[in-house]
């Protein structure tokens, strides 16, 4: 982080740098590295630290490679079998990391350092389907067949840990040292001794371009949530990987730790609240209007597709094991499968009035893959639009307690509602379903495999 914690004058204003003001910069000797990153399936940045001179000679123009791998590994970077785009027998090539030009900005954490992101593409220029960013890109252009755009806002919610990362690991994680020793949720006091790092964070994200509303305290120890302004969905989803991404490596330079994984301890988990609206080509709302709770008739039929589609989609939403460990009643975590006007127990909720209507969807935690979750839920709206589905009316009172069809309990569950999805062949195809269905079987036959501490301690010397 610059001294003071401030954006240097080159970086000022948040704005995304043009090639031309890239050449200056490094010309000028204020930039040296460029990191070009792609987006995996667990919602990670991974990529290249390129120097800006070969960048700006040879990657503008012909792209770079990465391993195909990429798409087709564990959480540990281990190559796993079952993937049709990437195994032994294909060879591991690569794929084609093609640069977008519209992402490039400065990392302000990082000395003389710019980032872009690039779309995944084969040797022919045929998309690597598999891709999450692609798989978002499809989805936006079925939107934007009918001249609409999507409109997202995600809201990540993290621990902070006085422990580094490397102290943590040697620790097995036990006995951490939370950045706050009571409930501050809300609290300006609480928050206040968090907010050296919380501050460090907020502007080294506006140097970056995004656009930071706010901070505030959560529930759990050391639980804090920063909040951006909404943009159009790829736009949000690209700066969600780049927060992530950034806030770690920001934590990790104070020697301290955050973790976004959805269920960290028995408190409150770590939510992704996934906020989303619709356009016209003109700026009008699509989803408002004069109808019951201030919907269009397209604005019910997008919240009914996202009800009827929730079970088969939970996959997208809640990506790991540890992910449904938070579906527990009044953890403000939904279990109901259920929509209300400003009802967080409910798992969608509508919230705002006339341009700023929008459902809120409550069932992504912090370990949820942006790109997969936004195109999950549009492929369940167009689903709901397309084929008229009524809209119930909406939950009053407490969904816990409702006695409503639930989210899928665990990821076991939920892998068997994605395979079996006619919504998901139909909207991503079945070369993605095979390809994250393997991503959940994987998972699951490597926890089935694990020996966990619940065990040892119940049973190493009682049994």
């Amino acid at each position: 982080m610059p001294i003071n914690g401030l954006v240097p004058d080159f970086w000022k204003g948040g704005a995304v740098l043009t090639v031309e003001q890239l050449r200056r910069d490094v010309e000028g000797g204020r930039v040296d590295t460029v990191l070009l990153g792609v987006t995996d399936m667990q919602g990670r940045l991974q990529g290249k630290r390129l120097s800006a001179r070969y960048f700006l000679e040879e990657v503008l123009s012909h792209a770079a490679e990465g391993c195909d791998y990429l798409l087709a590994v564990d959480v540990d970077m281990n190559t796993v079998d079952g993937y049709a785009m990437s195994s032994w027998e294909r060879g591991y090539g690569d794929f084609v990391m093609k640069p977008d030009l519209s992402t490039l900005r400065p990392l302000p954490w990082h000395e003389g350092t710019v980032l872009l992101l690039a779309d995944l593409v084969w040797e022919d220029g045929s998309d690597v389907v598999a891709s999450p960013r692609q798989i978002l890109r499809r989805q936006l252009a079925r939107l934007a067949e009918r001249g609409w755009t999507a409109y997202v806002g995600t809201e990540l919610e993290f621990c902070v840990y006085q422990d580094s990362y490397e102290d943590a690991w040697r620790r097995s994680y036990r006995d951490l040292n939370p950045a706050n020793l009571y409930n501050v949720d809300y609290s300006l006091l609480g928050t206040s001794r968090i907010e050296p790092l919380l501050r460090k964070i907020r502007l080294g994200m506006e140097g970056a371009g995004l656009y930071v509303e706010s901070a505030k305290g959560e529930c759990n120890l050391g639980q804090h949530e920063i909040a951006f302004r909404y943009t159009d969905a790829l736009a949000t989803c690209d700066n969600h990987v780049i927060y992530k991404t950034g806030a770690k490596e920001i934590a990790a330079q104070e020697g301290r730790s955050i973790t976004f994984m959805a269920k960290p301890n028995q408190r409150e988990g770590n939510s992704c609240h996934i906020h989303i609206s619709l356009r016209g080509d003109d700026g009008a709302p699509v989803m408002a209007g004069d109808g019951p709770d201030g919907m269009s008739e397209v604005g019910r039929r997008f919240i009914a597709g996202q009800l009827a589609a929730l079970r088969e989609l939970t996959l997208m939403y809640a990506p790991n094991i540890n992910s449904y460990k938070r579906y527990v009643p009044g953890s403000f975590a939904p279990t109901a499968v259920k929509w209300g006007v400003d009802n967080r127990t409910c798992s969608m909720r509508l919230v705002g009035h006339g341009p700023s209507l929008r459902v809120e969807n409550r069932v992504p935690g912090g370990d949820v893959n942006p790109y997969l979750a936004v195109a999950a839920m549009i492929a369940a709206g167009l689903r709901g639009i397309d084929e008229e589905l009524p809209l119930e009316d909406p939950l009053t009172g407490n969904a816990y307690t409702a006695g409503a069809e639930t989210v899928p309990a665990t990821m076991r569950d939920a892998l068997a509602l994605w395979e079996t999805s006619r919504l998901a062949e139909d909207a991503f195809g079945k070369d993605v379903v095979e390809h994250y269905a393997n991503y959940a079987k994987v998972e699951l036959a490597a926890f089935d495999a694990a020996v966990t501490d619940w065990e040892l301690y119940r049973g190493f010397e009682r049994l």
